[in-house]
């Protein structure tokens, strides 16, 4: 295929999360330690390095960060920015910890609240998601080495398209670690309007992935998240036209709230 154009800041973004997830598969191989933060989540070498290297990258463009491993910015500063920078530098440590390669990096830019570039990067088996919002494009590829080069990304790239269902059967996406008694009502209640359900169990932001590439129907997470967990998501679904809609308002959720916490969500067309 000819290569894809993508602006400076999405280049930036992809760079980043090479360079993370080159980082965090060192540490993936050696006996590392793990911390319990404050919320009782757990945290590795590899989200501080990984976070450092990316504020390494993202630091100079000079959109400000909002990352899961930074310090936290008051809502009366973050209020004032039309963009920002979203990012969890490790999002799925439970998966990282036990070894299963479902854990990814994942850096957005939001801007006036709504994810216009979104990258996932996938450092265990190489595989690199990205999206760009105001092209309503979302892409993947599956890298050798964490050092290829963006020119080779952007000339090897497949583009996402997502699945056209018109069978009875309805592929849900269930968390790996968090399935809620919620999930289990609202697969309930698919069956009970006469459709067969398969569960497709994923960790980590991998579950965007999933019904924006066409390996699933519909991702519900009726359970906590932040905004770090699904920024980057989010902005590869909505490029394909996948919506990700809170539970609260039955509206697109919304980036760079007061709190950071988002409410239950869908990921459906």
């Amino acid at each position: 295929m000819s290569g894809i154009e993508i602006n400076n800041n999405l280049k930036i973004a992809i760079e980043a999360s090479l360079k993370a997830g080159e980082v965090i598969m060192q540490v993936y191989d050696t006996a590392f330690n793990v911390e319990i933060k404050d919320d009782k989540s757990p945290l590795t070498e590899a989200d501080k390095k990984a976070n450092d290297i990316i504020n390494s990258f993202l630091t100079p463009t000079p959109i400000p960060i909002i990352s899961e491993e930074n310090k936290q910015i008051d809502y009366s500063i973050r209020k004032n920015w039309e963009q920002c920078w979203i990012v969890d530098p490790v999002d799925g440590t439970k998966e990282f910890i036990k070894r299963n390669g479902e854990f990814t990096v994942n850096i957005a830019l939001v801007n006036n609240g709504i994810p216009l570039l979104g990258v996932i990067y996938v450092p265990a088996s190489k595989t690199l998601y990205f999206a760009d919002n105001t092209k309503n494009k979302a892409y993947k590829i599956e890298l050798t080495s964490h050092d290829t080069s963006i020119s080779e990304i952007l000339n090897s790239s497949e583009e996402l398209k997502p699945k056209n269902n018109t069978s009875n059967l309805v592929e849900v996406v269930g968390s790996r670690s968090h399935m809620s008694q919620d999930t289990l009502d609202y697969v309930d209640e698919l069956k009970a309007n006469g459709k067969d359900v398969e569960i497709v169990s994923k960790g980590s932001s991998l579950k965007f992935c999933l019904v924006a590439e066409g390996s699933a129907d519909v991702y519900p997470r009726f359970a906590p998240t932040m905004e770090w967990d699904t920024a980057a998501g989010q902005a590869i679904c909505n490029a394909v036209g996948i919506k990700v809609i809170s539970k609260e308002t039955n509206q697109s959720l919304l980036y760079n709230k007061q709190n950071l916490l988002n409410p239950w969500f869908i990921v459906t067309k």
